[in-house]
This record gives C-alpha cells, sequence and structure tokens, in this order.
C-alpha cells in the first residue's frame, strides 16, 4: 500500500514538475507569435476530415497563454458547426456541457476567468452521443498522444463518460491543438489518464494511433 502511495506521489510530482516548465517555457511566446502560430494551427485543424464532416463539436474557450482556440470556435459556428462548450461544475468536480449559439451574450467569465457558457441563456446537453468532433486542451503532448492537462482531471472525466457508450468513444475524434514547444518525449501516466487521437501544431498534423 505504501509503495503504491509512494508511486503515485513521484508520478506527481513528476506532472508538477514537467506542467510548470512547459507553462514557463510557453508563456515567455510574445503575444504576436502565440497569435501567428494559433492562426496556423487553426488552419490545419480546419482541413481534417474529421472536422469537415463533424456536425457537433465541443471545444473550450482559451485562457492565458494557450492555443487561440478562440479562432476554430468562431470558425465552426461560421460553417454551421452545433457547438458545445464545457462550464465547470464544482459541486461534482465535472464539467457540464452547453450548446452555444452566440459568443458574446452566451459565454461569461467562470472559475480562472475562463469563458463560460451562461446556463440561463444556453440549453444543457446531458447526453453526448451527438458529438463529432471534440478539441481538447493541454500543457504537453507527447506523439502517441499521451496528454498532460492542468491536473484536475476535468477533461479525463469528461472522456470517461463516452466510455460509458462504446460505439460514441470509437467515432469521436479527440483532438489536441498545440504549439509545437509543447511537444515533449515523456509525460507520466496514470491508469485514468486519456490520450487523443490527433495532435495539431503549426508545423504537423500527427496521427497519435497510427
Amino acid at each position: 500500500m505504501g509503495a503504491k502511495s509512494g508511486e503515485t506521489m513521484s508520478t506527481q510530482g513528476l506532472k508538477q514538475n514537467l506542467r510548470q516548465r512547459i507553462l514557463s517555457e510557453r508563456g515567455q511566446l510574445s503575444d504576436s507569435l502565440r497569435s501567428r502560430l494559433s492562426v496556423e494551427i487553426a488552419k490545419r485543424i480546419f482541413q481534417m476530415p474529421e472536422y469537415r464532416t463533424a456536425r457537433t463539436v465541443l471545444g473550450y474557450m482559451n485562457f492565458g497563454a494557450e492555443f487561440e482556440s478562440e479562432i476554430w470556435i468562431r470558425q465552426a459556428l461560421k460553417d454551421g458547426k452545433q457547438l458545445l462548450l464545457p462550464k465547470v461544475n464544482r459541486a461534482t468536480k465535472e464539467l457540464d456541457v452547453y450548446r452555444v449559439t452566440e459568443l458574446q451574450d452566451d459565454l461569461a467569465p467562470g472559475p480562472w476567468n475562463i469563458r463560460e457558457p451562461v446556463p440561463d441563456r444556453c440549453a444543457k446537453v446531458q447526453a453526448l452521443n451527438e458529438v463529432d468532433f471534440i478539441l481538447i486542451p493541454g500543457v504537453a503532448f507527447k506523439r502517441d498522444g499521451a496528454r498532460l492537462g492542468y491536473g484536475g482531471g476535468y477533461y479525463d472525466r469528461l472522456l470517461a463518460r463516452l466510455d460509458e457508450k462504446s460505439e460514441i468513444a470509437h467515432s469521436v475524434a479527440l483532438v489536441a491543438g498545440a504549439y509545437s514547444m509543447q511537444l515533449v518525449e515523456a509525460i507520466p501516466q496514470d491508469a485514468t489518464d486519456r490520450k487523443v487521437q490527433w495532435l495539431v501544431t503549426e508545423t504537423e498534423t500527427i496521427n497519435c494511433v497510427e
């Protein structure tokens, strides 16, 4: 029991060290460079057949020095996609999902000042069986799809909900957009950590499951 606990603490410590390093390096990128790289990443995502054929997409609003996912979100609305965005539920430690049609009025700052759906204006989506494409945030990634998040486990729990309906899990494209400097050689993994199927940088569209 003690050994297992020690291993878990070691894994978490390694994750935190890597998280801090990548966040620091990412934060040193200039605003203009991040914007330019984000445009290139978004262009690559728009070219993916998985995106083009998707009818319902689940994304997230960027914050800090992240890939500017709002570029992708605005285009998804223009493309006529059904757009879903998450809202942190602190009581359940889950992400509740809402359908969003208009960014200016449908969103408001939530925890960590991340823009989230306003429940009074957006319809809550209970089941994820209509989702075709999920854009997932992260701090660091490996080429095999391993992902290091921000430490809250929100997206691992969200993706676990797909496993409850295996036919859904196999049909949803799990995609991450990230700067190439977020690619690393090794990421400590726990049993609950989820991998992405596609990793899109400013220079590559990587199929992580090939």
